[in-house]
């Protein structure tokens, strides 16, 4: 992996045609002298105070990328023209002068701290000029900079350089350009001196590209094949000899009989890195297909999953199958469940695990041991699908998939459709479940996903998310999305438009033994169904009793089931999470969400306007009739008229 053959390709930098590069530092520190040198390599005898912008071509680097440099002065007066050149540098040269210590101090006394007060986060190359006047009884530079790098780690390098004996003079300009096109701060942590993270995780999925015997070592063909990949160069077989060895010398187990192993392909990394050879690294990053921050590039997700707002995305069987496919392997003790290791370790090539945080976090079913069935790992899937399906596409990717990305999804039908034509082909449902405070939302979501009963109760303070697959009583499988609305939060919902329209079924809860619970409960019911009513995006409703095991408040119990019949819709269904009687909830709700055009609420202003829209268009097929009929007669009578007159 040869460090000259990818700075010759370093191909793109991710549309960068340019990199801006503002001098700044005490005045009389050689700013202006400094730039004057790198554009004519020449020594100037007299400088203006602040030079104008300066360009240097494509090839006077070897990125191939012009270089704008930015002179500033340091003058009080001119404080808010610096300040927004900070602001518009892709990176800071900051000078001090190598005669006078006092320049040095105000680095760490003044301009540092200010360029963090202004938050300016690109990268910082301090510049030690006037070389040539440097007494040489000072201490070494590492020695003066080593503290300070320490605390500003926004600093990328430190060099001295002398514009009068055009020493180092070029080299200031190459460290700031690459401290722009190949950064540091992505790759490598200069704290604990290891590449960070995302990084390993990413050459992690590179390694695994690259080893198409999947022996878990890049052979001698492989390496070749990686090299001339990512630098259009091979490697003699020398050199490749070479490589191993250097590995094998500083760590035994980065090479076997097989090649390279992924420990030996991390370290060389790590080993261009602190040797300042990062393009190399970010050459092979850019080669897989990754921008800055580590992430595959946009252009590599190509499916726009343009869609209307009652229209989901799932999963195609081609995805699923591969889904299985990964499960099985990365289930290493085949006991039929992830643990959390080894899910962890499925996902070790993507940037981070997807399912670390809300919504996906405790949304699935888990053994005592935190194992994640297949059942519980596709519906994790499912999920993702339905709530981002471009990071569920950027996730497949990353764990492996290679087929073509239009090929894992379908986008459904839209459920305004599914209502005409009485059925749905959906294999997700999504059902909203509304309720009071305390009346049993969260309990119900814990039992769908197996955890136990608790008699503690803690608000929900934000929507929440649990996800299963269900067994209807045909043997058919779907599966369940169940998000929790808080009762604060009903308001906000919908106040949008087509909140609705991702909803496949809501349910309400209420406690059965709280005469409040069931009034509270039937006002969010009426709210949700004018507002079904109102935007088209109408959708089924189902009724649930909670606490059954409690004494049922008589009124309520009589209250709901007249509301039920009144509005068009089930019966109340009573369940006892904590007696386990779920009386069969979660298969009749999906067995509603199955039939998109029954089980849904009508308002009494429902029913008006219904009633009104009939007898309107019941007037206007009269007034059409009666047209017709006066039409007819003025032809008959047009008749009888001309054969009167012809017999006349």
């Amino acid at each position: 992996m040869a460090g000259s053959a990818a700075v010759a390709a370093g191909g793109s930098f991710l549309g960068r045609t340019s990199v801006r590069v503002a001098v700044m530092g005490e005045a009389g520190t050689g700013k202006s002298s400094l730039i004057v040198a790198v554009a004519t390599e020449s020594f100037p005898e007299n400088v203006p105070h602040v030079m104008p912008p300066t360009r240097l071509p494509a090839d006077y680097y070897p990125d191939r990328v012009p270089l704008t440099i930015i002179d500033t002065s340091s003058r009080p007066e001119n404080k808010a023209k610096l300040i927004a050149e900070c602001k518009a540098a892709d990176a800071i040269v900051l000078t001090y002068a190598c005669d006078r210590p006092s320049t040095l101090d105000r680095l760490s006394t003044y301009w540092l701290p200010e360029l963090r007060r202004l938050e300016v986060k690109v990268p910082v190359i301090v510049v030690g000029c006037k070389l040539d006047l440097r007494d040489e009884q000072q201490v070494s530079l590492e020695q003066v900079m080593s503290p300070i790098m320490q605390q500003y780690r926004e600093i990328e390098t430190c060099i001295e350089c002398s514009a009068l004996r055009q020493i180092q003079v070029q080299e200031v300009f190459y460290y700031a350009q690459k401290a722009v096109l190949h950064p540091t701060a992505p790759l490598f942590d200069q704290e604990t001196q290891s590449l960070k993270p995302r990084c390993v995780r990413a050459l992690k999925r590179i390694f695994i590209l690259c080893d198409h015997d999947r022996d878990g070592a890049l052979s001698d063909s492989e390496l070749n094949d990686f090299q001339v990949r990512c630098f259009n160069a091979p490697l003699q077989q020398t050199e490749i000899a070479g490589v191993k060895k250097v590995v094998q010398e500083k760590l035994p187990e980065g090479v076997n009989d097989h090649g390279l192993t992924l420990t030996g392909f991390l370290f060389l990394h790590a080993l261009f890195i602190e040797k300042g050879r990062l393009e190399t690294t970010w050459t092979v990053l850019r080669k897989f297909g990754y921008d800055n921050d580590i992430k595959l590039r946009d252009d590599l997700l190509p499916t726009t999953f343009k869609r209307a707002s009652d229209q989901t995305v799932e999963l195609t069987n081609e995805a699923v199958d591969f889904l299985k496919g990964v499960f099985l392997m990365f289930d290493i003790d085949s006991d039929g469940a992830l643990r959390p290791a080894e899910l962890d370790d499925l996902f070790s090539t993507a940037p981070e695990s997807p399912w670390s945080e809300a919504p996906y976090k405790d949304a699935a079913e888990k053994n005592v041991l935190g194992g994640l069935s297949l059942e519980g790992f596709l519906s994790e899937w499912a999920l993702m699908t339905l709530q981002d399906p471009a990071a569920s596409l950027a996730n497949l990717i990353y764990i492996g998939y290679t087929g073509d990305p239009a090929s894992a999804f379908h986008i459904t039908r839209k459920r305004r459709l599914d209502r005409k034509k009485q059925q749905t082909q959906r294999n997700v449902f999504q059902c909203f479940v509304f309720g009071p405070r305390n009346a049993g939302k969260t309990t119900l979501l814990n039992s769908f996903i197996g955890r136990t009963f608790s008699e503690k109760y803690t608000p929900t303070a934000s929507d929440r998310f649990a996800t299963n697959v269900v067994e209807l009583h045909n043997g058919d499988k779907k599966t369940l999305v169940m998000r929790e609305i808080p009762e604060t939060e009903v308001k906000s919902l919908l106040s949008n438009k087509e909140s609705l329209a991702a909803c496949d079924i809501a349910v309400f809860v209420h406690d059965s033994s709280d005469e409040g619970s069931w009034k509270t409960t039937k006002e969010l019911l009426v709210q949700v169904a004018s507002h079904g009513e109102n935007t088209g995006f109408e959708v089924p409703c189902l009724i649930i009793s909670a606490k059954d095991d409690l004494d049922p408040y008589p009124l309520a119990v009589q209250d709901s089931t007249r509301v039920s019949q009144d509005m068009g819709i089930e019966t109340p269904i009573p369940i006892s999470v904590k007696l386990r009687d779920h009386n069969d909830v979660f298969c009749r709700i999906v067995s509603a969400a199955q039939q998109p055009h029954l089980s849904i609420p009508e308002t009494e202003a429902g029913k008006s306007r219904k009633h009104y829209r009939r007898l309107v268009n019941r007037s206007l097929m009269f007034v059409s009739v009666g047209a017709a009929v006066a039409v007819v007669g003025l032809g008959a009578y047009r008749i009888y008229a001309a054969r009167k007159n012809t017999s006349g």
